[in-house]
């Protein structure tokens, strides 16, 4: 359903801005009680896409630590 995901993608992309701009790690834990309370589809959707953005997060912050160690090895 193209619609769910859209939303779902959406809502992950604004609530990892309020992450970064909170500092509230759980933030999107938060989200997702709110959409839950009325469609536990969406909710479903959103900690995909949750997961999915924070898990690049994460890879992308490894990948820039591990070339920074690297240069500094040069």
């Amino acid at each position: 359903m193209a619609l769910i995901d859209d939303i779902a993608e959406a809502l992950s992309a604004e609530a990892v801005k309020a992450i970064e701009a909170t500092g509230d790690d759980r933030f999107h834990e938060k989200v997702a009680k709110v959409i839950g309370t009325s469609s536990t589809t969406l909710e479903e959707a959103f900690n995909t896409s949750m997961r999915l953005r924070l898990a690049e997060r994460r890879a992308r912050q490894f990948i820039e630590a591990e070339l920074a160690k690297a240069s500094t090895r040069e």
